[in-house]
């Protein structure tokens, strides 16, 4: 018998909890911050009314509870953000106080796809970018701040609702000279978006098209609960806070309340579980069984760590041995089997992060082509090289946020998803299933042993994301501390005192934990700083015990950073603007005074380098006079030359490829890449050194723009290195090919091909 390649997709849909007890103003019980809101409006809805239009396609969601508890909320009108208030107050009653937060607030999207296809959005956004807030205080009118607070929020609702909704339509076509009423009914109408989300969810799974899957109740890292030495199985030397964590018997209260709240909202019983960030480990599998569920999902990293088999990928980023990565597997516990499945972490991250950047067609026919190369190299495996069908049946797992990774695609990923489902509904090659489908069809053959799954996380297959940081060990003291208070009132129980316990769920949620110290970063670190803090306070008054004073002070401050870690991968566009939204998760250096006088008066101020499947990317901001020097200024460097590095590699190398070179570390390293810009007039060009000492020039398809920064995109084609392939490169300025200087001032800086 031949079978398709089956495909599952599983979209996480996931916000953290922004409800706090604490008061708001004048108000209690209020959110903190609008993104349940917004991203109601843009990612939930529509992702399934599209797929609801081509019922050959099954696909699986994953809804946290916490989420469908903050979207209820909103759906019944209970729930207030800071952006919702100011959008209905009376132009009256907007004071100056107001007006600031207007212009801080409501240009909180992403620029190119959320405000630039707006006129009169992007106009104000001109007029804030380009003359700053004490222009707009002292010269726009009232009506500029009703208009932007109108389109912020009519932005932030998904082109497909706008296909059909002439309120919508007449709303675009009005532009401006947005009233009160106006803001109001854009309000109402977010409103029944949102009410429609958990009911079409609900008549796609009974109609068979979708299978919804659940998280922990507030999307807590279970291997953490029950014991935060778990951290130290992928990363031995990690320091832990002491005393630890150890409170396993919270899994199954995270557990039941996902269940609990499933059960009501789709009259039946959740199979699927999505652990929260897919953090796994051999400590929470009874409880998962014990819940009863069938199957849950993580990465393919863990997979790797749990087989001790390094999944090994070629050039174009296809495994070497699918077969281990492509079947689901089967894990036994005392209360009975679970089935796991690993999602390929590449195609993954290609539409989360990729493919955005890249035109609908040539996006849509490279996941295509991926997943043919896939079921080729699965039939080869197969030792039936003659056969055209696979003669096994193999699932592919897709599987990613399915929010966040819209922004940066035109239309919200309207044109994309529309074509790819297009694709798919027209071929027999690919089927796309829900997991329980496959798994009902085709149960588990290979057995994990239940103490051989490795515990780790999608993020490296560790769990330092959320625990070994000096602020995330603080935390999680403060959390170990507020645990044992409640522990120390047995008389607290869930029926008689739910609130406590709702605050302890809220803590106990991983996100906190993700913004906390090293390793992420936002624009809201204070305020998730606060919300954590708050929940903990909420625990102690709901005791009547004494709340610790320490609760009342951030726990670190947050001043820029002069140097930043990449935290995610990026997707800018090469026109020498340098939107900050589109570098805010790339790797930053400010550059300056490391060493001594030589970069004092710098001609760089800050450097940017970024990667994601296609490019490598780097940015480079200039003193403000620079690019005026460069025609006028003579000894200013007119050249910008990267070098790469590969450390302990067989590759042949030779000294950088620059006059009066100083015989100093680091710029006398060998070097085996170089890419050459002149910034006169922009030409471009990469060099390759092809046997010891001799630099040989090698094609390009880098793009470089120079305008208000320098930015830069060099494809990984261009290199010819493998997947996984880590090297440090250095930037250094010459004029006319004369040495200058260097950058970063006291190291190379590392990158690692994804």
């Amino acid at each position: 018998m031949s079978y398709p390649l089956y495909v599952a997709f599983i979209w996480h849909q996931h916000q953290p909890l922004y409800k706090s007890n604490q008061s708001l103003g004048n108000e209690a019980g209020n959110y903190r911050l609008p993104w349940v809101r917004l991203h109601g409006t843009k990612d939930y809805l529509d992702l399934v009314l599209l797929l609801e239009r081509y019922p050959k396609l099954h696909q699986t969601v994953n809804l946290v509870p916490s989420l469908i508890l903050q979207l209820e909320d909103y759906a019944a009108g209970k729930a207030i953000d800071p952006y919702l208030a100011l959008t209905i107050t009376p132009e009256s009653q907007i004071t100056t106080e107001n007006r600031l937060k207007i212009l801080e607030y409501f240009f909180n999207a992403h620029h190119r796809t959320l405000i630039a296809p707006h006129p009169r959005y992007q106009e104000l956004y001109e007029q804030r970018h380009t003359e700053g807030i004490t222009w707009c205080l002292e010269n726009w009118t009232i009506q500029d701040y009703c208009d932007l607070m109108a389109w912020h929020n009519l932005a932030w609702i998904d082109p497909l609702f706008w296909q059909d909704d002439e309120e919508l339509q007449a709303w675009g076509k009005q532009g401006k000279n947005f009233s009160l009423g106006d803001r109001q009914r854009i309000i109402a109408k977010q409103r029944h978006i949102i009410q429609r989300i958990i009911p079409q969810h609900r008549q796609m799974q009974e109609a068979g098209q979708l299978e919804i899957i659940t998280s922990p109740y507030s999307h807590p890292i279970l291997p953490l609960l029950a014991d935060t030495t778990a951290g130290r199985v992928a990363v031995p030397t990690m320091k832990l806070p002491e005393p630890r964590f150890c409170w396993s018997e919270d899994i199954a209260r995270h557990l039941q309340k996902a269940k609990e709240i499933y059960r009501d909202r789709f009259g039946c019983e959740a199979r699927g579980l999505w652990p929260s960030e897919q953090a796994v480990s051999p400590a929470i599998l009874a409880d998962v069984a014990q819940a009863r569920f069938k199957w849950l999902c993580s990465d393919e990293m863990v997979l790797a760590c749990t087989l001790q088999h390094f999944f090994h990928r070629d050039e174009t980023g296809n495994l070497t041995e699918p077969e281990l990565l492509y079947q689901p597997y089967r894990l036994e516990t005392p209360d009975g089997d679970l089935s796991i499945v690993f999602r390929d972490h590449r195609l993954s991250d290609l539409i989360g992060f990729t493919y955005s950047g890249m035109s609908v067609e040539n996006a849509v026919q490279d996941l295509l082509g991926r997943l043919e190369a896939i079921a080729t190299s699965l039939r080869k495996r197969e030792s039936l090289t003659s056969k055209t069908h696979l003669q096994q049946p193999w699932l592919v797992t897709i599987a990613l946020d399915g929010e966040n990774c819209w922004e940066n695609y035109t239309q919200d990923g309207l044109p994309f998803l529309t074509r790819l489902y297009e694709q798919f509904s027209h071929t027999d090659q690919f089927k796309l299933v829900t997991v329980s489908e496959f798994l009902d069809q085709f149960p588990p053959t290979h057995t994990i042993p239940r103490d051989r799954l490795h515990t780790g996380s999608w993020i490296d297959g560790t769990l330092k994301t959320w625990i070994g940081d000096p602020i995330k060990n603080k935390a999680w003291d403060y959390l170990i501390d507020a645990r044992q208070v409640l522990a120390n009132h047995p008389e607290a129980t869930v029926e008689n005192n739910p609130e406590v316990w709702e605050a302890l769920y809220a803590a106990e949620g991983s996100d906190w934990f993700w913004w906390f110290g090293e390793g992420h970063s936002s624009h809201q670190d204070e305020l998730f700083d606060q919300l954590f803090r708050e929940h903990l306070c909420t625990l102690y008054r709901a005791l009547n015990e004494p709340i610790p004073n320490y609760l009342y002070y951030p726990l670190e401050k947050y001043p820029k950073k002069a140097f930043q870690q990449p935290e995610a991968f990026i997707q800018p566009i090469i026109d020498g603007i340098g939107e900050e939204e589109e570098w805010e998760k790339a790797g930053q250096i400010e550059i300056g005074g490391a060493k001594g006088t030589m970069h004092q008066n710098t001609l760089v101020q800050r450097l940017y380098y970024g990667v994601n499947h296609q490019n490598f990317y780097c940015r480079l901001n200039f003193r403000a006079d620079f690019k005026t020097n460069l025609n006028l200024k003579p000894n200013t460097p007119n050249e910008l030359h990267l070098f790469w590095y590969y450390p302990g590699s067989p590759r042949p190398n030779s000294p950088a490829a620059i006059a009066g070179l100083p015989d100093e570390p680091i710029v006398n390293y060998y070097f085996h890449h170089h890419l050459g810009i002149n910034l006169l007039n922009k030409s471009v060009w990469l060099e390759e050194v092809a046997a010891p000492f001799v630099w040989h020039p090698r094609h390009t398809q880098a793009q470089v723009a120079f305008n208000e920064c320098l930015e830069l995109a060099l494809p990984w084609s261009d290199l010819h290195q493998e997947p996984n392939t880590t090297f440090h490169f250095i930037a250094m300025l010459a004029d006319q090919g004369e040495f200058h200087s260097y950058l970063p001032e006291d190291n190379l800086i590392l990158v690692q091909i994804p």
